[in-house]
């Protein structure tokens, strides 16, 4: 298939063998799971997993590269979904068994962070998802605390999943080959997060990383108490002089739900 790479979708074509092999070994999905790949592309990794599955969905926002996937392969095999990732209803996906979905994909690296995000919203639908991303987005996911990497990213998603960085992948694997390196990414989601309100945990997170370098006593405290919340209460276990980079996920989405219910109180 002939296609010229579009800046603008972000496509870079994952065409190494070995790599696709070793993405589809890491699903290992059988005959009855329900598969979603996001961005298609040119079908590579599509040809893999159909011939491990009967039949998957995809959604493709590239109209041109539709059109040839569907003449590729019938709608029984692959059934196509002409939309934008990011506006996607995935819950239109689901069918009668109730199965949760497995989400695949190679990812264009212009939407990946707010993709992430997007998913969290239909978490409960979802499988598991395996990504191939930018390195340094991986790196920032499966961050510890007190790590460079370490932020709003880690937070959000391993309070929403179990994230582990399978292996990385490099620039020559693609065409045309990106300028950084790649890995792939496995989560899935916990049976319960760790916060009770992952909304209320990520407006927490705008505002805690906003300054990250400080002393959360001159940042995020005095918001915190704008909205009903004592920061010093010791049932946190927050030190007012840590910096947002050293609190643990678990600190984190404790003091989030907290402000919930302070909020919920003062309305």
């Amino acid at each position: 298939m002939k296609h010229q790479a579009r800046k603008r979708f972000g496509q870079h074509f994952l065409v190494d063998q070995g790599v696709l092999a070793s993405i589809v070994r890491a699903i290992a999905a059988r005959p009855d799971d329900h598969v979603v790949e996001i961005g298609p592309g040119l079908g590579a990794l599509t040809q893999h997993l159909l011939d491990a599955l009967p039949r998957i969905d995809a959604v493709e926002i590239d109209r041109d590269l539709v059109a040839a996937l569907q003449r590729r392969w019938p709608a029984t095999r692959l059934r196509l979904h002409a939309a934008d990732a990011l506006q996607f209803d995935y819950s239109t996906l689901i069918g009668s068994d109730g199965a949760r979905l497995r989400l695949v994909g190679n990812l264009p690296y212009n939407i990946s962070s707010p993709l992430l995000f997007a998913l969290l919203a239909w978490r409960d639908r979802i499988q598991d998802q395996h990504f191939m991303l930018q390195k340094e987005v991986i790196d920032r996911i499966v961050a510890a605390p007190g790590t460079a990497a370490y932020g709003r990213l880690s937070v959000m998603l391993q309070a929403a999943h179990h994230v582990e960085c399978l292996f990385e992948v490099p620039p020559e694997a693609f065409d045309p080959p990106p300028r950084v390196d790649s890995a792939v990414v496995r989560m899935i989601p916990r049976e319960q997060a760790l916060c009770g309100n992952l909304e209320t945990l990520e407006r927490l997170m705008e505002r805690a990383f906003a300054q990250r370098r400080k002393m959360l006593r001159g940042t995020l405290w005095p918001w915190l108490a704008q909205q009903g919340l004592d920061p010093e209460d010791p049932a946190w276990a927050i030190p007012p002089t840590a910096r947002p980079e050293e609190i643990t996920v678990e600190s984190w989405c404790r003091l989030a739900d907290g402000l919930r219910i302070s909020r919920t109180n003062a309305g």
